[in-house]
C-alpha cells in the first residue's frame, strides 16, 4: 500500500469519487472528520457504501477508521460496518500493541457472526497520537496476524502534549514529532508490517508533498496517507520502485546467487554484504506486489 486516502464516512459524494482516485487504499473515516452528532449517519452511509462497491473489481481496498477505544464509540462502529465486510480497520490512538490484540479479538467475533473468513479483516494502527502511544511504538510485534501497517499522526499528539507548533520555520518537523515519526518507522519494521508516513496537510503544495514523500521513501517508509485526491498521484509515483532501482536490486540478487550466496560480494566496484541482499529482496517483493 503506497497511497491511503482519507474520505469522510458521511459524504456520499466524496465516497463515490474515491473509486477513481487511484489510491491503493481508501480510509473511510468515522472519527475526526465526522462530527459527534453525525456519527450515526456516517455509519449508515459507510455500511451502504461498502456493500455497494463490494463487487466492483476496480475499487481499492477499503479500511474504516473507527473511533478509539477510549471514545466508547468503537463498538457502535463495528456493529454498523462489519456485516458489510471492510477489508480492514484503522485503529486511531492506539497506545500499546495490546490494543491491536484487543481489536483482533473483537473482529474475530464479528467475523464469526457475519460469516466472514477468520482473520480476513486486517488492522492498521495509528500509534503516536498520544504521549504514551509514542513511547510504546515498539510493542506491536507478534500482537496480531491481522496487523498490516503502522502509521503515525501529529495533530492529536500536538494536542495531547500541548505543543504550539509542529514544524520549524523551514517546514521540517520539530524534535518531538521527528521522534514520533522515527519510532513509528522502527516499530513497524520490528513488527514486520508496512511503515506508512502521516498526512501532508497542505494539499495545494505539491512541491512540499513531493519533498516529504521523497524523504520518507529514503528513510524506509513504503507509503503515505493522503487527505485529498490531488495528492494520490505524487504519493504513488514516489513510493513505486523505479525501474533503475529494480534493475539494481535484481543485479544484487543475481550476483549473490552466482557467487554461491556468500557473506560478501563485489559488484561494480562496490563491496556488498547480506544487508544489501535483504534490502534488494524487500524492494523486489514490493515491486511484484504492485504489478
Amino acid at each position: 500500500m503506497r497511497s491511503l486516502l482519507f474520505i469522510p464516512g458521511d459524504s456520499e459524494k466524496k465516497l463515490a469519487k474515491g473509486i477513481d482516485s487511484g489510491a491503493d487504499v481508501l480510509l473511510v473515516d468515522l472519527e475526526d472528520s465526522v462530527s459527534l452528532e453525525n456519527k450515526k449517519e456516517a455509519r449508515r452511509v459507510t455500511a451502504h457504501y461498502l456493500k455497494e462497491v463490494a463487487d466492483n473489481a476496480n475499487c481499492p481496498r477499503i479500511y474504516v477508521r473507527v473511533n478509539s477505544f477510549d471514545s466508547e464509540m468503537l463498538e457502535d462502529d463495528l456493529n454498523a460496518i462489519m456485516a458489510a465486510k471492510p477489508h480492514g480497520i484503522l485503529l486511531p490512538k492506539s497506545e500499546h500493541g495490546k490494543d491491536v490484540t484487543r481489536l483482533d479479538s473483537r473482529l474475530g467475533v464479528y467475523e464469526a457472526e457475519n460469516r466472514i473468513g477468520d482473520g480476513l479483516t486486517r488492522i492498521a494502527a495509528i500509534v503516536t497520537e498520544t504521549a504514551i502511544g509514542t513511547l510504546n511504538a515498539g510493542t506491536y510485534g507478534n500482537r496480531s496476524q491481522r496487523l498490516s501497517a503502522i502509521t503515525w499522526g501529529a495533530e492529536d499528539l500536538s494536542a495531547d502534549i500541548g505543543s504550539i507548533k509542529k514544524r520549524n520555520s523551514d517546514g521540517s518537523y520539530r524534535d518531538i514529532f521527528r521522534h514520533a515519526r522515527t519510532v513509528t518507522l522502527l516499530g513497524a519494521v520490528a513488527a514486520a508490517v508496512a511503515p506508512i508516513d502521516t498526512v501532508f496537510t497542505d494539499f495545494r503544495d505539491q512541491d512540499g508533498l513531493r519533498k516529504e514523500c521523497e524523504e520518507a521513501a529514503i528513510d524506509g517508509f513504503t507509503g503515505k496517507m493522503a487527505i485529498h485526491p490531488a495528492q494520490v498521484a505524487t504519493i504513488n509515483e514516489v513510493f513505486t520502485p523505479s525501474q533503475e532501482a529494480i534493475d539494481r536490486a535484481n543485479a544484487i540478487v543475481d550476483a549473490f546467487h552466482v557467487a554461491g550466496n556468500p557473506g560478501v560480494i563485489g559488484l561494480d566496484g562496490e563491496m556488498l554484504d547480506r544487508p544489501h541482499l535483504r534490502r534488494a529482496q524487500v524492494l523486489l517483493s514490493r515491486a511484484r506486489k504492485l504489478k
